[in-house]
């Protein structure tokens, strides 16, 4: 257990020094023409890509860029109508080939809007039909079989990360922006907690002087 443990990790850390060959010039300008749109950045995907675009979804409203998750086979079946011109589609797919990642593309790109695609395959039809792509190279996946998506999600996860990160720092999201979006919870509490909210300065216990109590 321990080989395969240290197995799993070196596969993660090779794909993870692979990864850094994508922050180019192309990914500034991606990373620059978000921070710049008036729409929401629409977020999509299908399997276990979907589930990682959750994620990136939640943590770009958190830090500063509205987003809405919209599942890839949902899409399909009505919720393009989420889109609106000025937004962004950033669709996540490792193959940037099954059916219904095709089948989408096709969709958004009838509806004429900017299209940015992450996946690890550059000459796929994601790869091919998106505005503007980031790819990462994944050798394969840590499963034992190469088949579930085990390094691939990891590298999606730790990419949306990095996009978070570099628009909040573009847009100067800083810790009161942080606390205003996050008014509960311990992070909230810890950033906007004051002596004022925790006394009561018009109940303030007293003594008279020459009291005898």
């Amino acid at each position: 257990l321990k080989k395969i443990s240290k197995d799993i990790l070196d596969n993660q850390i090779d794909s993870i020094n692979k990864l850094e060959k994508s922050f180019d010039k192309n990914f500034e300008s991606i990373i620059d023409f978000l921070g710049k749109i008036k729409g929401r950045i629409i977020i999509t995907g299908i399997g276990k890509s979907a589930i990682i675009g959750m994620k990136i979804s939640a943590t770009l409203n958190s830090t500063g860029s509205p987003s809405i998750f919209m599942h890839g086979s949902d899409a399909l079946h009505g919720d393009l109508g989420v889109i609106t011109k000025d937004d962004v589609v950033l669709c996540f797919s490792k193959s940037g080939n099954n059916t219904e990642t095709i089948d989408l593309v096709k969709q958004i790109k009838k509806l004429k809007i900017n299209l940015i695609g992450i996946t690890s395959v550059k000459d796929s039809f994601l790869g091919k039909k998106s505005d503007k792509s980031i790819v990462y190279k994944i050798e394969k996946e840590a499963c034992p079989n190469d088949l579930a998506p085990t390094t691939s999600t990891g590298i999606q996860l730790l990419l949306c990360d990095i996009i978070s990160v570099c628009l909040m720092t573009l847009k100067k999201f800083d810790k009161k922006s942080f606390a205003t979006l996050h008014p509960s919870g311990s992070l909230g509490k810890k950033l906007i907690t004051k002596v004022k909210d925790l006394i009561d300065v018009k109940n303030v216990p007293a003594i008279q002087i020459g009291s005898k109590f």
